[in-house]
């Protein structure tokens, strides 16, 4: 018996181009003649869905961790990139410089994190060093150096972009502060000042040591009166007069430390009842408040400082903490130069958090800020769209009718209205016609110009803080989980230069108050509705508040069992 295969040229060339096979059945039929192959190949009939699009996140701070905790995975293909392979709640910093927290304590494993998400989650350990809007793809660095030429640069590309990557310390290009200072931004600035701290009192401690010499070498220096600032400035107070003074008793009268601002005030975004209570405990615990001087110069062992009365002054130090604000990142400038933002501070973004000149960028946290539109910009626009009967000028009603979308898209005209004590948009328009009784009056152009000239005063920038990139975060995924459905269902104002609705209601953030540890278990609260608290009942709020907003029951049960440590056994004072 003799197998013989026959196979058809064209078919098998058929065979060969098709492009998913998944199936091949060969048939060999055998007979006293001869034989035959046959062959057949089934495809999937199954349609296959959609292709995701691809989301890639820059950062796991605050801002992009909340985007992911919130994000539909089953929506998108999403990739992180960043340098860091955790999240760190960074408000409790200044308690991990002194040993009160732990620094595993307050960080979270970014995989930990999207494991519990589920979904089609990628994560990269690497930092993004160039972004490329025009061909939709960033440029990114591995510390690793993996690659075939031993640099670990690859290409990412997107469909969408969040950019999360927080700011940096603000040095205002002052000569020494980057050689010379401790920054207090990430978990190791924090280990770094604790080591610091401990060789300071080390070195004071040596036999050879002059009286000069270790007065410097015990002079601590913060410069920022900001949140992070003083209440760097009030845990290492705490440290030294409950811990270290029992352990170094022969130097502890020689510690001093200094907050350094230049402002007439510390805390200045604080209510002043808040800033007064602050410099007079402060005062009261020997810690030397210099409000109203610059610092100018970092030297090795010495930093320069003006004031208009007293000119120069330098003064020796032991160490110094720089925290004086934010700076932009280095390839966000160059991204913000790229799509003409170039003299801007940070990204400016619109209402609903995507980067200006820019498709499919969207940025959140410290490093863009949302650029208000002003009414006086739009004020042709919005007299165009209201006056439906194309009259040219504009009745009490007629304003009444778009007023609602008015106050979403330009949330100062209701602030501005409430600042100046009006019931209603009569009041408003009063401004610019004194007769507003009768809904048939009208308004010109000119009247509903002056009417609004002044709303625009309250618009104000956000502040940079967690508070205000976990709600971005949050309101981002919202809207990334919604994106299809708002395509056939806007629920956003109207489009003042456009047609229609916008597809989301712009982001609003909502302050929920803030705190100000002050030592000694006295922290001062401010919260919605000018409520000011001071005091040991403040500092108890403060430890519920942090506990509640851990990001895992893991974080949660480590922090509130080293602040029950500390109450018992006292802070580590190991130089590690």
């Amino acid at each position: 018996m003799r197998w013989t295969a026959f196979v058809w040229e064209g078919a098998s060339r058929a065979f060969n181009q098709r492009p998913a096979v998944t199936n091949l059945v060969l048939v060999l039929a055998a007979s006293g003649g001869g034989g035959l192959v046959a062959y057949a190949d089934s495809q999937s009939d199954q349609p296959q869905g959609p292709k995701k699009k691809k989301v890639v996140v820059l950062g796991t701070g605050w801002g992009g961790t909340t985007f992911l905790r919130n994000l539909d995975s089953k929506l998108y293909d999403v990739q992180v990139i960043s340098p860091r392979n955790y999240f760190a709640f960074t408000p409790l910093l200044p308690s991990v410089t002194c040993g009160t927290v732990e620094p595993r304590s307050v960080v979270e494993p970014i995989r930990r994190i999207l494991e519990k998400k589920g979904g089609d989650f990628k994560f990269w350990e690497a930092e993004c060093f160039k972004i490329d809007p025009a061909k939709k793809k960033i440029h990114c660095r591995s510390n690793a150096g993996t690659n075939f030429d031993g640099n670990g640069e690859f290409l990412v590309d997107y469909d969408y972009l969040v950019v999360a990557v927080g700011a940096r310390s603000n040095t205002f290009n002052t000569p020494g502060v980057e050689e010379n200072c401790h920054f207090l931004k990430e978990v190791e600035d924090a280990q770094k000042i604790r080591r610091s701290v401990m060789d300071c009192f080390e070195k004071a401690s040596l036999p050879y040591l002059n009286e000069e010499e270790r007065t410097k070498n015990l002079h601590f220096v913060i410069v920022g009166g900001g949140p992070t600032g003083v209440e760097f400035a009030a845990e290492l107070h705490d440290f030294v007069t409950e811990d270290l003074s029992k352990l170094y008793p022969s130097v502890q009268h020689l510690v001093k430390i200094s907050l350094i601002e230049a402002a007439d005030h510390i805390l200045t975004m604080f209510d002043k009842r808040i800033t007064n209570f602050a410099e007079d405990k402060f005062g009261r615990n020997g810690i030397d408040v210099k409000t109203g001087y610059k610092v100018v110069k970092v030297a090795k062992d010495a930093i320069t400082m003006q004031n208009p009365a007293a000119g120069d002054v330098a003064v020796p130090y032991g160490m110094a903490v720089w925290s004086t604000g934010i700076g932009t990142r280095p390839f966000i400038v160059d991204f913000m130069k790229q799509i003409g933002q170039a003299n801007r501070r940070v990204l400016a973004t619109d209402e609903w958090l995507r980067v200006r000149e820019c498709d499919d960028v969207y940025a959140v946290g410290d490093c863009a800020t949302i650029n208000q539109r002003r009414v006086m910009e739009d004020i042709s626009e919005i007299f165009r769209v209201a006056d439906k009967d194309k009259s040219g000028t504009l009745t009490v009603k007629e304003i009444q009718d778009i007023l609602e979308d008015i106050y979403v898209r330009y949330p100062q005209v209701k602030l501005y209205m409430k600042s100046k004590q009006m019931n209603g948009i009569a009041d408003l328009i009063r401004t610019g016609n004194g007769d507003t009784e009768k809904e048939s009056v009208e308004l010109s152009i000119e009247e509903f110009k002056k009417a609004l000239s002044l709303v625009d005063s309250q618009v104000k920038n956000l502040p940079a803080t967690a508070q205000v990139a976990a709600q971005q975060g949050q309101y981002l995924a919202k809207c990334f989980n919604k994106m299809e459905y708002a395509e056939e269902n806007p629920e956003g104002p109207i489009r003042i230069r456009g047609e229609g609705r916008h597809r989301f209601l712009p982001f609003r953030y909502r302050h929920l108050g803030q705190f100000a540890p002050l030592g000694g278990e006295q922290t001062a609260a401010q919260l919605p509705g000018d409520w000011v608290s001071i005091g040991h009942s403040s500092q108890w709020l403060w430890y519920s508040v942090y506990a509640t907003k851990q990001i895992s029951w893991r974080t949660r049960a480590l922090v509130i069992s080293d602040w029950g440590r500390r109450f018992i056994f006292g802070r580590d004072s190991s130089g590690i």
